[in-house]
């Protein structure tokens, strides 16, 4: 006769059962504390933490039940939230005359949390937990960051988008004639797009109200290039806004440096390239830092700093093209003229320092040539990028700041060149 009840002698399912019934109200009471926040700022709510707790908790229990039970208690439940959720949408529209659905939503996902729980998806339901939370907790920075944006460039970013996801998936994914991926170049510039545009709406989200040396930091990352020119061209007729640009247009370069370093580990995910990188790269940096200490001048400009959007197909084609013809020539300056050849096109830097980035390390990803050559050459471009900011700043800014910008860009490129021909010959020595 068994004196134990069956229930105590299952205890690794009730264990199991008990852990997800907590992580299921844990997370029901995350996202519902948000919203009784929302009823602090004098917002009337429907659903509060005990109701988003209770969802969670629901979604958790039917899928259980649907897994030990019968599969229609789950479709039941969904159906009652389904309802509830329409309810929800009617009361809050109509009869509290507050436009939205964000709540309902919320809430019905909040069910479909629990039911991931049962499944074992515990990083996918917290995950879930924290992006709904942060998305309801964010609502007034995300409608200001949309009405800043504009509709070329909402329109861009929709071209952009569509463009990729119809190209991509038919995109060959082999080499062709033996020189170049097409589905790794269109993905190349997806990722580098991408983190360009992160960067680009934080500025369009800032502006230059915190001044030109954030700017220039922020600005750097989308496109240099085009940032130096356009402080250079706020200070032409402002002498007071000399030292500021000075900063900004340091800022701009050190953060294009960084950049190219992400756009390193990115490519070569095994990070062989970008460990190579990275001591050269910290000591030229360096060198901005201390120029960037002798100039603390954050003075707020009502100018704008105006960039095309990363995810313009035009900026996108470009650098596509870019990527794809340098990476083509770099195969065949390596095959007919060895490291000596792929070194050599780091003047490309002059151009785009994240073309040559992208695709020298392309090659050594795909060991054509070494990761050694590579780091070497992407440093270089970086350096080369340096001149090419005294000649824009020379055209577009006023003689004080292209002084400036000539003595401290010149000591970077020959200290930066120095500094990279040490380290190649150290790791050279090592690797050989």
């Amino acid at each position: 006769m068994n004196l134990i009840p069956s229930y105590i002698g299952d205890m690794t399912m009730n264990l199991d059962f008990f852990q997800k019934l907590v992580l299921a109200a844990l997370i029901g009471i995350l996202i519902g504390i948000e919203r009784e926040h929302r009823r602090m700022e004098g917002v009337e709510l429907i659903a509060g933490v005990r109701t988003f707790t209770i969802a969670s908790i629901t979604g958790m229990v039917s899928a259980y039940l649907a897994i030990t039970v019968d599969t229609r208690i789950l479709l039941i439940s969904l159906a009652f939230f389904a309802i509830v959720s329409a309810i929800y949408v009617y009361v809050k529209n109509v009869t509290l005359n507050q436009p939205g659905i964000t709540g309902p939503i919320a809430l019905f996902c909040t069910f479909l949390l629990g039911v991931f729980i049962t499944h074992n998806q515990y990083l996918i339901a917290i995950a879930g937990a924290v992006v709904i939370t942060l998305l309801l907790a964010e609502k007034r920075q995300l409608h200001s960051f949309a009405t800043e944006l504009t509709d070329i460039e909402i329109q861009s970013a929709v071209r952009f988008l569509a463009v990729v996801f119809i190209l991509y998936p038919v995109t060959p994914d082999e080499q062709v004639m033996g020189l170049i991926n097409p589905r790794w170049v269109l993905l190349i510039v997806i990722v580098v797009a991408t983190i360009s545009f992160i960067s680009f709406i934080v500025l369009k989200k800032f502006g230059t109200r915190y001044g030109l040396p954030l700017s220039g930091l922020l600005g750097g990352v989308v496109n240099s290039e085009a940032t130096t020119g356009a402080i250079a061209a706020m200070a032409k007729n402002r002498s007071e806004l000399v030292e500021s640009s000075f900063t900004g247009i340091i800022m701009s370069n050190t953060s294009m440096l960084v950049r190219n370093l992400l756009i390193a580990l990115i490519v070569d995910p095994g990070g062989r390239v970008f460990l190579l990188m990275v001591p050269a790269q910290i000591v030229i940096t360096l060198f901005a830092v201390i120029a960037l200490i002798k100039s603390r001048d954050g003075t707020p400009v009502t100018e704008t700093i105006k960039l095309e959007s990363p995810f313009a197909l035009s900026s996108a084609v470009k650098f596509g093209f870019g990527f794809a013809a340098l990476s083509i020539f770099m195969t065949f300056a390596n095959r007919y003229a060895g490291a000596a050849g792929v070194y050599a096109t780091a003047l490309g830097g002059f151009i785009s320092s994240a073309v040559v980035t992208a695709s020298v390390v392309t090659l050594a990803v795909n060991g054509q040539v070494s990761p050694v050559t590579a780091a070497i050459t992407a440093l270089l471009a970086g350096i080369m990028s340096a001149g090419t900011k005294i000649l824009i700043v020379k055209w577009s800014g006023p003689p004080e700041l292209a002084g400036l910008v000539k003595q401290t860009f010149t000591k970077f490129i020959l200290f930066g060149t120095a500094v990279i021909i040490i380290w190649g010959l150290f790791i050279t020595y090592f690797h050989s």
